[in-house]
């Protein structure tokens, strides 16, 4: 799947358990065969990758809208809350008044209460302060009224937008959950393409995948796009007879494998510690090399470019999961690595 950065995948990390063993993948035992089909698995493959990419998208897309509209629906309720709050004061406010007019005029009228004051004019001010008072509050109620009911109508059109993507968002989930199922059989299905074609020594045709439409304005990629990093360059163990000679990305079987720079494929090969591998010639006498594919998208002579798709990876031959091999060489041929990340670091490309 294709982002604009690189993000860690959630995928167990593998080691790769080839090795540099006594004896090199054998070339003659991997004669590349154009044209034998297992293009309809890989173009399923890479066909389902993106879909579940691109379900995934609209599915986070659909949740954080969502998570949106909830908080809208909830800052909406809580105002509501305090205009209600507020206007119960008011009307409060406007109770007492009644009731001091009341306690203080009984039901005498206004004039005979002018008739018996000491000073007509002070009554007069105070009346008119009481129905300045009177006018304020109904105003003041009446806004606090309109105002409540925009907020409620506000918070009813969040929450029914909130919960129409939950909904949403619930059959997102389960058809995203079902191209992932599909994809997880096609992967399995494809490897097993793989591993049948190692074991008899004979690469099957390139499958010649849809290219994605994104354009580089680096001359430099990384070999796949989406990744975790497993076992590094030079580290050792029990898995290799020697140091590990390449760098490892641990990605799902079927990953897209791009080439790292503009160069021509010197090796299409399959047997061997590496399974199925492709060796890329670059400028400047340094090659490049992908091990462990399930299947490859060129053929033997063919010109590549940056950011092409070039295989799919898998985890044919030594390897004890799903992964992509990558080694920079001074030759063709194994035995000849230098450490990956510091050469791509030197092409602008940060692992």
């Amino acid at each position: 799947m294709r982002f604009t950065r690189r993000h860690p995948l959630l995928v167990a990390v593998p080691l790769c358990a080839l090795a540099v063993l006594a004896a090199r993948p054998t070339d003659g035992a991997g004669p590349h065969a154009p044209g034998h089909g297992s293009s309809g698995v890989g173009a399923e493959v890479a066909r389902l990758y993106e879909e579940a990419a691109t379900a995934t998208e609209r599915y986070e897309a659909g949740r954080r809208e969502a998570d949106r509209q909830r908080a809208r629906a909830h800052e909406l309720e809580e105002r509501l809350d305090r205009e209600r709050q507020a206007m119960s004061g008011l009307h409060e406010d406007l109770g007492r008044i009644a009731s001091s007019q009341y306690r203080d005029g009984g039901g005498l009228p206004l004039t005979a209460h002018m008739l018996l004051a000491d000073d007509p004019e002070e009554l007069m001010r105070g009346q008119r302060v009481v129905r300045q008072a009177e006018v304020s509050l109904d105003q003041a109620i009446g806004r606090s009224e309109r105002a409540e009911a925009r907020l409620a109508r506000d918070e009813a059109r969040a929450a029914s937008a909130w919960k129409k993507l939950e909904k949403r968002n619930a059959e997102l989930a389960v058809l995203k959950d079902g191209i992932e199922a599909k994809l997880e059989s096609a992967r399995w299905k494809l490897q097993g393409q793989a591993d049948a074609s190692v074991a008899a020594g004979a690469c099957r045709g390139a499958v010649r995948l849809d290219q994605p439409g994104t354009r580089f304005t680096s001359g430099w990629v990384a070999p796949v796009e989406t990744y975790e990093l497993s076992a590094p360059y030079g580290s050792g163990g029990a898995r290799w007879a020697n140091r590990h000679t390449g760098q490892d990305f641990a990605v799902p079987i079927g990953t897209p494998v791009r080439a790292v720079g503009t160069g021509r494929v010197v090796k299409v090969s399959c047997g061997g510690a590496f399974g199925i591998e492709i060796v890329i010639q670059h400028a400047g006498g340094y090659y490049t090399q992908y091990a462990h594919l399930a299947a490859v998208a060129v053929d033997q002579g063919e010109r590549v470019s940056p950011g092409q798709w070039i295989g799919q990876s898998g985890t044919s031959g030594n390897s004890t999961g799903p992964h992509l091999h990558f080694e920079v060489r001074v030759t063709p041929e194994m035995g000849s690595a230098v450490s990956p990340a510091p050469w791509l670091a030197r092409h602008g490309v940060t692992l």
